[in-house]
C-alpha cells in the first residue's frame, strides 16, 4: 500500500476512468474530478468531486490535501471536434490547465503531471504517410495542429517554467491516439478506432457492408490501448524525468488498414466508402527512443488485441442502440438473414 493522496482530474473521462482504477489497485486513495461522473462504469476513487475546473476556487479545492496531481482534464475529442471548434477549446483548455497547475502550487502538492499531445508536433513535419518518427525535440519550431495543439504545447511550457521557478515537480506526457474500451464512441468526440469500431458493428449488426471512411483512408497513425497508456504515466509519475515524453506505440498505420483490421476481428467483408471529412495530419507516429531509454518500458499490448478488446465492448454499445435485448440474439439475427 502506497498511502499516497492522488487527484485524478478528467476522471469522469475515458482515460482518466481508467487510471483510477489503475492506481486504486496499487493502493493509492484517489480523488477523482469532472464536470460528469463516468459514462461506462461507476469510478473507483475515494472520493468524486463533479466541479468546473474553469473557476480557480473549484481547482484549489480539487488540488487540496494531495500528493500527487494528474491533470488530465480538456475540453477535447477526435478530429471532428478538434478541427472545427477552435475558440471554445482553446479558451476552456488554457484556464483548466492554468488555473489548476497555478492550485497545485498554492496548495503545496509536491508533484504534477501534465498530459499533453501528440498535436503539439508542426504540421510541416506531418505531410507525407510515411512521416519519420516524432522526436520530443521535433515539437519546434513550433506549428501545432490546431487550437488544440497550441495549448497543449503553451501548458507544457508553463509546467517546465513553473518547475524552475516554484516548489512543485511536473511531468509532460504525450499521448499519440489512446484507445479501448469504456470511451466515446460515437456523437463527434470520438476517436478514430472507436469510429471505426462503431462503423463497422453498425455494418455488421444492420445487414450493411458499407463503412465511411473519411478522405482516401491512405494517412496514418500509431494507436496505443489505454492499459499501456495508464501504465506509462504511472511510471513517468514516479521517474525523475522532467522534459516533455513521447507515450504511444511506434506501428505506423493507415485508416485503411485500421478498418481492416477491425472488418477481420469483426468476421466481416465490408466496402469502403471515401467521403469527405477532417483528416489531420498525413502522417503521425511516436519515436520511442527517449521513452525506452527513461522508463526501460514501452507499450507492450498490440494492436490487433487491443482493438479485438474495443471492438467487442462497442458492438455491445451498438448492439443496444440498435434495441438488440443481447448482443448475443443481435449476432444470431445477422447470420439468419444471410443464410
Amino acid at each position: 500500500m502506497t498511502g499516497q493522496r492522488v487527484l485524478v482530474t478528467g476522471a469522469g473521462g475515458f482515460i482518466g476512468h481508467h487510471l483510477v482504477h489503475y492506481l486504486k489497485e496499487r493502493g493509492y486513495w484517489v480523488r477523482g474530478v469532472d464536470l460528469k461522473l463516468p459514462e461506462f462504469g461507476v469510478t473507483a476513487a475515494d472520493e468524486f468531486e463533479q466541479l468546473d475546473l474553469r473557476e480557480k476556487v473549484n481547482c484549489l479545492r480539487a488540488t487540496r490535501d494531495v500528493d500527487q496531481v494528474y491533470a488530465l482534464a480538456a475540453d477535447m475529442g477526435g478530429m471532428g471536434f478538434i478541427s472545427k471548434y477552435h475558440a471554445e477549446i482553446l479558451h476552456n483548455n488554457l484556464l483548466i490547465s492554468t488555473l489548476t497547475l497555478d492550485a497545485a502550487r498554492e496548495n503545496r502538492v509536491p508533484r504534477f503531471l501534465y498530459t499533453s499531445s501528440a498535436c503539439v508536433y508542426p504540421e510541416y513535419k506531418q505531410l507525407t504517410t510515411d512521416v519519420a518518427p516524432l522526436k520530443e525535440e521535433d515539437a519546434y519550431p513550433a506549428d501545432p495542429q490546431d487550437a488544440y495543439g497550441w495549448e497543449k504545447l503553451t501548458t507544457e511550457r508553463l509546467c517546465q517554467h513553473y518547475s524552475e521557478e516554484y516548489d512543485i515537480e511536473t511531468r509532460i506526457v504525450r499521448f499519440h491516439n489512446i484507445f479501448g474500451p469504456l470511451g466515446t464512441w460515437e456523437g463527434g468526440r470520438e476517436k478514430a478506432p472507436a469510429a471505426m469500431c462503431r462503423k463497422i458493428a453498425h455494418a455488421k449488426l444492420t445487414g450493411d457492408p458499407r463503412v465511411e471512411i473519411w478522405g482516401d483512408g491512405k494517412q496514418t497513425r500509431s494507436f496505443c490501448h489505454v492499459t499501456d497508456c495508464v501504465e506509462g504515466i504511472h511510471r513517468l509519475m514516479g521517474s525523475d524525468f522532467s522534459e516533455p515524453l513521447n507515450l504511444g506505440q511506434d506501428r505506423l498505420i493507415s485508416i485503411n488498414d485500421l478498418a481492416d483490421i477491425v472488418a477481420g476481428i469483426a468476421g466481416l467483408e465490408i466496402e469502403r466508402v471515401h467521403v469527405a471529412g477532417p483528416q489531420g495530419v498525413r502522417g503521425r507516429n511516436s519515436d520511442n527512443t527517449r521513452l525506452r531509454q527513461v522508463l526501460d518500458w514501452e507499450p507492450q499490448l498490440s494492436l490487433e488485441d487491443g482493438l479485438a478488446e474495443t471492438y467487442r465492448w462497442i458492438e455491445g454499445q451498438v448492439a443496444e442502440r440498435l434495441g438488440w435485448e443481447s448482443l448475443e440474439n443481435a449476432e444470431l439475427s445477422v447470420a439468419q438473414a444471410a443464410s
